[in-house]
């Protein structure tokens, strides 16, 4: 089974990939983290879990979920994390999630997608966004390979700044960084409560038909790319950049030019 999370759809598009080359079960998290709801899930083919990176580490809020939840059946676990560059020394902590679960480790893959944290770094154009997508097109099919042949992922050797990008930087990435104070939202926004409707957990509501951020935000970036008149930035460091939306995937004739 292919579980993911996503927040501007780059993990959703791979997710869906695996599931069509794999002819295997598709299944978002989004929902369950909205409700604070843990999974229990059985499956009898190899479990793989699809997320963006987030500071050189799969989302806190996906690790948590994961280690809440119950997963019955095969012990075979993937993991597949779309990034803008590397992962830093991810695998190495995906390994003892899954040791702390009880569960076999197969590997981690890192698929490069188009970066959408624009609150430090530019999106790419919708045109150079095609050619990211489809140059990761071969990483995919790759990846179901091993998969269908019950091979593990090529592993990947960490250094010691991978430990220091995953370890510390990411510490005080959350600490300092992760905040929902700077969010705002100017006059063009039109009250259709796209914002509150992407938040993949629910962090979102609307005051007099505006949003208002609680505490839980991730910084995934959907409310402020899905909104249709770019009415979100995140204090300055946002205004006037291209946001990014990645197109669901369409099947084996997606293609990207």
């Amino acid at each position: 089974m292919i579980v993911y999370f996503t927040g501007t759809g780059n993990s959703r598009y791979c997710a869906q990939f695996l599931a069509q080359q794999l002819q295997e079960e598709c299944r978002d998290v989004s929902s369950f983290l909205r409700n604070g709801v843990a999974g229990e899930w059985t499956s009898e083919r190899p479990w793989v879990f699809v997320a963006p990176t987030y500071c050189w580490q799969l989302p806190q809020v996906f690790v948590d979920w994961i280690r809440n939840s119950r997963f019955s059946g095969s012990r075979d676990v993937y993991f597949v994390m779309t990034c803008g560059g590397d992962i830093g020394s991810a695998p190495e902590r995906n390994r003892a999630l899954c040791a702390e679960k009880g569960l076999h480790y197969r590997g981690t893959l890192p698929v490069v997608m188009p970066d959408n944290y624009i609150v430090m770094f530019t999106a790419p154009s919708p045109e150079e966004s095609d050619r990211i997508i489809t140059a990761a097109r071969p990483t995919l099919e790759q990846c179901a390979a091993c998969i269908r042949e019950g091979r593990d992922f090529p592993p990947l050797h960490p250094g010691t700044m991978d430990r220091l990008k995953s370890g510390l930087v990411n510490t005080l990435f959350y600490r300092f960084q992760i905040k929902t104070k700077p969010f705002t939202v100017s006059n063009a926004c039109i009250s259709c409560g796209k914002c509150e409707a992407v938040c993949p957990l629910g962090n979102i509501h609307l005051e007099n038909g505006r949003p208002v951020w609680g505490s839980r935000c991730t910084h995934c970036m959907a409310c402020l790319s899905f909104c249709p008149t770019e009415a979100i930035n995140y204090g300055r460091s946002t205004r006037g950049k291209r946001r990014y939306q990645c197109p669901a995937y369409q099947g084996p004739d997606d293609s990207r030019s």
